[in-house]
């Protein structure tokens, strides 16, 4: 069996523990909105729900649970734009997954702000298709 610090990390970065799983289970603080939408990317994918809601800001954060009625299947993400602009910034993605046997995009433009030096997810929008 593969350590498991050798297993990749679904937001497609470096090993999981050098990469997403030191923001997810160790503790870290991520430096940047795309380090924190890729491990926010990564929890959907473990459905590691306490680390969603702490770092989903507190003014647009969901009450109900966000992956408990979750089938999908997570099969990958591409970091399209990163905008930082000091305290807040922007991370344009797609995340490929399948449910219910279907493929599907989320495409999406995350908003975050940075707030006594963590980042939170705000909210995000969706891009009109070309």
């Amino acid at each position: 069996m593969a350590k498991k610090e050798a297993q990749p990390c679904p937001c497609g970065g470096a090993a999981y523990d050098s990469c997403c799983g030191r923001f997810v289970d160790g503790g870290e603080v991520p430096q940047t909105a795309e380090q924190l939408m890729r491990s926010r990317y990564t929890a959907f994918v473990l459905r590691r729900e306490p680390y969603l809601k702490a770092t989903w800001h507190a003014s647009t954060r969901p009450a109900e649970d966000l992956t408990q009625d979750d089938d999908a299947k997570w099969l990958g993400l591409e970091v399209k734009k990163h905008v930082p602009a000091g305290d807040e910034a922007t991370v344009e993605f797609v995340a490929r997954y399948k449910l219910g046997g279907r493929a599907h995009r989320l495409h999406e433009i995350s908003r975050f702000v940075r707030e006594e030096g963590r980042w939170f997810y705000v909210d995000g929008s969706f891009p009109k298709a070309k």
